[in-house]
């Protein structure tokens, strides 16, 4: 585990992720060898969680309705997709019994190739291999909404959000799911949703998968960063108004927003903040900018949200 985690923890502290370079990371904080560029050093999403114990090597935190957890494995390219597959049989096996609303991955020189094939096509198999064999072959329903972006260190990282209340899963109508798409984008498909969505403790929140500049199954403007992010916005509003925010992602009408922006050139980083500052943002927004590499080479730019109307 990260030497933040080997710390005796409170009785009850804030759910919080940093990230690699970030301002004020605490010690009590869960370390991401993300590199931070700008905005919110870590994100606190949730309310106060209270420590849960450790399943085989999932740490884990009760926060309301929530069971809030990180898990690592080792990462060895020869064998990406058992490992990954071991991560998430343990993951899936923490959380039996609830039901997955967010996953968070972290998967070092993911767009790097072992044995003529890309590391996150790997992880996307052991990934699939994993809720296959947990819930059978009709497990896409199931999905959670999810991100894979690359990040240092050897080992690859996952942070979860799992609740007591069946969520609901949402799609894109300009996008294929990512469950189905063909066989070119690897040998087994991604498995997540474009969002979720769950009510719990009095609030409604909205889990809205990293987005990025894909229209059907293909990538828009390989490489280029301004059309992509435009392309990116347009998607967020597409499953914005498919999740029932709207267009404007719920602005001026819920409680909290929280976004992370990544790019993977750090020179992108001014125009990306006067673009969504003017496109996408509003005042009291918490947004982190992150330097990483994207599922996709040719992706340039990648934006997540989380959202709560209350409580």
């Amino acid at each position: 585990m990260p030497a933040s985690l080997a710390v005796p923890l409170p009785p009850s502290l804030p759910w919080r992720v940093a990230f690699a370079g970030g301002p004020g990371v605490a010690h009590d904080a869960l370390l991401i060898q993300a590199p931070w560029l700008a905005g919110e050093g870590a994100e606190e999403i949730f309310p106060a969680a209270t420590p849960a114990g450790e399943r085989d090597g999932v740490r884990l935190f009760r926060s309301g309705g929530f069971l809030l957890g990180h898990a690592r494995e080792a990462f060895v390219p020869a064998d990406l997709a058992g490992r990954t597959e071991a991560l998430y049989r343990r993951i899936l096996a923490a959380t039996g019994g609830l039901h997955l609303c967010r996953i968070w991955n972290y998967v070092p020189r993911i767009n790097d190739h072992t044995d003529g094939i890309e590391h996150y096509r790997t992880f996307c198999t052991g990934r699939s291999l994993a809720f296959e064999r947990a819930h059978g072959d009709g497990y896409q329903p199931r999905l959670p909404a999810a991100s894979a972006v690359g990040a240092g260190g050897d080992h690859i990282e996952a942070v979860f959000a799992a609740s007591d209340a069946a969520p609901r899963h949402f799609e894109n109508p300009a996008q294929v799911p990512a469950y189905h798409y063909p066989p070119e984008h690897g040998p087994r498909s991604p498995s997540f949703a474009r969002a979720t969505a769950v009510r719990e403790g009095g609030a409604a929140w909205v889990f809205l998968s990293g987005t990025a500049a894909i229209k059907g199954h293909q990538t828009v403007a390989p490489g280029e960063f301004a059309p992509q992010l435009d392309c990116t916005v347009d998607n967020l509003r597409l499953i914005g108004r498919a999740v029932g925010l709207g267009n404007a992602l719920g602005a001026g009408r819920v409680a909290r927003r929280h976004f992370k922006v990544y790019l993977r050139h750090a020179t992108d980083l001014a125009a990306a903040q006067a673009y969504l500052g003017r496109e996408l943002f509003a005042p009291g927004d918490r947004v982190t900018y992150l330097h990483a590499a994207i599922c996709r080479a040719a992706l340039a730019v990648e934006i997540e949200a989380t959202i709560c109307t209350g409580a």
